[in-house]
């Protein structure tokens, strides 16, 4: 679910550094002096949103910028920041009408309900971005084309990384009595999870799932709960994730779930993939897939994405990371190849504290003895990583739960979780959203 923004310290130091040199030679006694509003991160969405009105409308129906035709996919209020006096960042993702997704950053200047924008730079086609940012020594950033951009700046922590990992939730409002799922990261070989503190303040208990051996917190929520914030804090140790044996039985991951079907149109496609490729060993065809849905599927976070609904993905070549594992499990699977499914959150590598955009999940297919692990649409995004991502988790991540279709007791009133990443929530017998926020502060004492 996202990485590679530029956090606060980032946007204060580029704006110092490319200020203008009258502004910089304001004294500091008149700078002082001068009546500044107070800014919130909502005034500035509400900037840039009007902003990209207004050249829409002037537009007829498109934000156009480089003789592209934009439309608002959406605002990433997590990254609104404000820069100084007056000095303010946003970014945003619009969509072409190609059906390309662009992730655009913006810096205006004004005060709340009068803002104009002064810069405007495409910053990812697609998820994969023209550049990134690297920090100097004196705390400014500046522009890294990704050509030339180490693994590091790609996202990619090796060896190890420690971190402390917070799961916000805000109830909603709630008219009837709800309850709610929520996971809890268990410690294995690749990760030490030590709980730091928890508040919980409705009654709760924690469920085993025996399938796939995830915890879940489980809560009973009525009206009087509703506006409740939950917290759970964590410290993760988090290993390099390589090739690896477990007693797991493999054959226990060839069967179909629900959105994730087995045999018929997915046995054909794989056959085709595979080619002649099958009489070269699990591993070889494993990478004729990978390479395949890498080549074949686009990241983009509009449609009906984001459910892990392989057939979706095979028709449309289009999701989130949700699509991409779940079209390279059934593929898999199809093929013989046993191939599991689990879902956690990417830690940014190249900032060390601040919140995370959204979950994200990878897979693990089994051949010669091993798990193998396996991050598509990473690899999709950043080609130039796709061999490492091909046996690789990188050691910035958490995960939360593995499966499909968990099965829990007292489970949602809509049978099965689907994957457990964000709450589950019902009222009634309704599902229901709650807000919910990842942030993270890396230890750099390792």
């Amino acid at each position: 679910m996202i990485y590679y923004r530029i956090i606060c310290v980032f946007l204060i130091g580029f704006f110092i550094a490319c200020n203008s040199k009258e502004e910089k030679k304001k004294p500091e006694k008149e700078l002082a002096s001068i009546d500044v509003p107070k800014v919130v991160t909502a005034d500035i969405e509400a900037g840039i949103k009007a902003n990209i009105a207004a050249k829409v409308e002037e537009g007829e129906g498109y934000f156009i910028l480089d003789s592209l035709k934009l439309q608002l996919v959406r605002v990433h209020t997590e990254y609104l920041s404000n820069l100084g006096p007056r000095y303010h960042f946003a970014c945003v993702d619009l969509a072409d009408i190609s059906g390309d997704v662009y992730d655009v950053d913006f810096f205006l200047k004004g005060d709340p309900g009068s803002m104009e924008v002064t810069e405007t730079t495409l910053h990812k086609l697609n998820g994969k971005p023209m550049y990134t940012w690297k920090q100097r020594k004196d705390k400014t950033w500046y522009r890294v084309p990704v050509e030339g951009a180490s693994e590091d700046l790609l996202g990619v922590i090796q060896g190890e990384d420690r971190f402390e990992f917070k799961y916000e939730v805000t109830l909603p409002e709630m008219k009837e009595a709800g309850k709610m799922w929520i996971p809890i990261p268990q410690s294995d070989p690749f990760q030490t999870i030590t709980q730091v503190s928890q508040t919980i303040p409705v009654s709760h208990q924690t469920l085993d799932e025996t399938e796939f051996g995830n915890s879940i917190l489980y809560l009973e929520l009525s009206p009087e709960d509703s506006g409740k914030k939950l917290e759970l804090v964590y410290d993760v140790h988090r290993q390099e994730k390589k090739a690896y044996t477990d007693n797991t039985a493999a054959i226990n991951y060839l069967n179909a779930s629900v959105l994730m079907p087995v045999g018929d149109r997915f046995e054909i496609l794989a056959d085709s993939i595979i080619g002649d490729k099958s009489e070269g060993g699990a591993i070889m065809q494993a990478r004729a897939l990978y390479d395949y849905i890498i080549d074949n599927m686009r990241y983009m976070k509009f449609g009906d994405y984001g459910k892990g609904d392989s057939v979706y993905a095979c028709d449309s070549l289009t999701g989130n990371c949700t699509e991409f594992h779940s079209l390279f499990i059934s593929l898999a699977r199809s093929a013989g190849i046993p191939a599991r499914f689990a879902i956690g959150a990417a830690i940014p590598s190249d900032r060390d504290s601040g919140g995370i955009d959204g979950y994200h999940c990878w897979a693990e297919f089994y051949a010669e003895g091993k798990w193998w692990p396996v991050d598509i649409s990473e690899a999709n995004k950043y080609t130039a990583l796709s061999t490492y991502y091909f046996g690789r988790h990188p050691a910035n991540r958490i995960e939360f739960s593995r499966g499909r279709d968990l099965i829990v007791n007292p489970g949602p009133q809509t049978g099965p979780i689907n994957f457990l990443a964000y709450p589950v929530m019902e009222v009634g017998t309704s599902p229901v959203i709650a807000e919910t926020f990842f942030s993270f502060k890396r230890k750099t004492d390792l």
